[in-house]
């Protein structure tokens, strides 16, 4: 990875800033989903335009098979995306790279339903969730560990905004969705059969993260490098002290109106996920290695279910480089 001279003019500027730009500004466009987490104050704050010196284009997806499309299309960049749409994309051979792991998912998804006691309920149930999402693959993982086969019951299609309007109206009778949606199902009624952190005791772990297009980090590698940091000092800020990211602070004001949780909810939703800091990315427990066997355990799972091919090696989607470059 080579980093090119700052020019006069742009240097002053990240002195100002107190970030390193690249040479030249260019565009980036970026797919998010309002996923409570720690990078939604920088974004919100514009932090990433400052760092990367270039002008960003920000586009709300509903789901990480929505933003895989919007890559494959070449409409966007860098996205957010889980574990399963990401298994999907590269198990077809889509030329990107996981650059940052956000965390793995523990309680901030998770089956949560009405009229059902226990897992045999769920026959002949209502269930939606967004196919191809984290979500949709810990709902397969779970009725695989509880014996249910997924042909006995109506598992549906939705999108989280389409689910919480299916759930308000009485359409469904549950959902495998993740926060904020999740919170509002739980709060209006909804019992969680299983979340995620059960899910990954059964051998079905799951994780959020960051992809780029390989066109565009080659391109522009001071650019990557730069969001990369600033994604990884904001997660590390939060971890140093989640006390300070209390319901009255700027962080959950600002994470509340950008996801549309609830002020008041963003430090709980916050602790549903066990974040990964910029430290952390390099290491075997996450891009240094463990990425890559979990993607891959994914895909043989997904393979199972009929689901798409596995490969042999995930690596090549795998780059810690730009993570390794944002310590320095």
């Amino acid at each position: 990875m080579t980093f090119r001279k700052l020019p006069a003019s742009f240097a002053l500027a990240a002195l100002i800033s107190g970030f390193a730009l690249p040479a030249f500004a260019e565009s980036l466009r970026i797919g998010w989903q309002q996923i409570v987490e720690p990078s939604r104050v920088p974004q919100a704050d514009k932090t990433y335009e400052a760092a990367t010196g270039a002008e960003i284009e920000w586009s709300l997806f509903g789901g990480g098979a929505d933003v895989i499309a919007a890559i494959a299309a070449g409409s966007v960049d860098i996205g957010y995306v889980g574990s399963s749409p990401l298994t999907a994309a590269a198990s077809q051979g889509l030329p990107i790279e996981t650059i940052y792991i956000v965390g793995n998912i523990a309680e901030a998804e998770a089956l949560a339903v009405k009229g059902v006691e226990k897992p045999e309920d769920l026959k002949g149930k209502k269930i939606a969730t967004p196919f191809v999402s984290t979500a949709h693959y810990s709902l397969l993982t779970a009725l695989k560990h509880w014996g249910v086969p997924a042909s006995d019951v109506q598992i549906l299609n939705l999108r989280p905004q389409e689910i919480a309007a299916a759930w308000e109206r009485g359409d469904i009778d549950g959902a495998y969705i993740w926060d904020p949606v999740l919170n509002q199902i739980k709060t209006t009624g909804g019992k969680v059969l299983a979340d995620s952190a059960d899910v990954a005791e059964w051998g079905g772990p799951t994780f959020d993260a960051w992809i780029v297009r390989k066109d565009y980090a080659e391109k522009h590698p001071e650019i990557v490098r730069a969001f990369v940091k600033v994604t990884g000092e904001a997660t590390d800020a939060y971890l140093a002290n989640p006390e300070a990211w209390g319901p009255d602070s700027d962080q959950a004001r600002k994470i509340a109106a950008l996801t549309g949780a609830p002020v008041a909810d963003v430090p709980a939703l916050l602790k549903g996920y066990a974040f990964a800091g910029l430290k952390d990315q390099s290491s075997a427990a996450f891009l240094g290695g463990a990425t890559a066997a979990a993607v891959k355990a994914t895909a043989q799972f997904l393979q199972e279910q009929g689901s798409g091919t596995a490969k042999d090696d995930y690596s090549a989607f795998i780059n810690a480089g730009f993570a390794e470059a944002a310590l320095k």
